[in-house]
């Protein structure tokens, strides 16, 4: 598939900046999550656990040379996409909550955009997907899943 030194070259940098992206990506959520003290509630630590755990599955894959490294990565961020679309759920079921609370008639479209827009970020949860689907392109093909024993010239270099 890749030839050249300079197709190599540009799949070994490409990984390389999906993981800093990641890494990047999830000591920046896990800071914000604490800044804003995300942690009231068990549904609340779910994201918190979730950024431990993938920080942790990164930093054990660049350590290691094993499959079951990549593997767990990959199972991690499965649950940061999981985790992303149920945060999106929860936070607009509070916030509709909330905004029949304040206007019980509320209906329709009305309530859709005053719940859009309520004091919880509807979409912030969106961010845990995207982490983990940059994650999971990282680990996409990722050379220590290889299941032969002969190293390949093209990915041997690879983070």
């Amino acid at each position: 598939m890749f030839t050249g030194r300079s197709d190599r070259d540009t799949l070994v940098t490409l990984r390389r900046i999906l993981v800093a992206a990641l890494l990047v990506g999830m000591f920046g959520t896990a800071g914000e999550l604490l800044l804003i003290g995300h942690f009231e509630s068990v549904w609340q630590i779910v994201p918190l656990a979730l950024v431990g755990a993938g920080v942790v599955a990164v930093l054990w894959q660049l350590r290691t040379s094993g499959g079951l490294a990549v593997r767990f990565v990959q199972l991690v961020m499965v649950l940061f996409v999981g985790a992303g679309a149920l945060g999106v759920g929860l936070h607009y079921d509070g916030n509709a909550e909330f905004e029949l609370e304040m206007y019980p008639t509320l209906r329709g479209l009305a309530l859709i955009g005053g719940t859009l827009t309520g004091a919880t970020p509807v979409l912030a949860p969106g961010s845990m997907a995207l982490l983990g689907l940059v994650g999971l392109a990282y680990t996409y093909r990722h050379p220590n899943l290889r299941s032969t024993q002969e190293p390949d010239p093209v990915q041997e270099d690879l983070p």
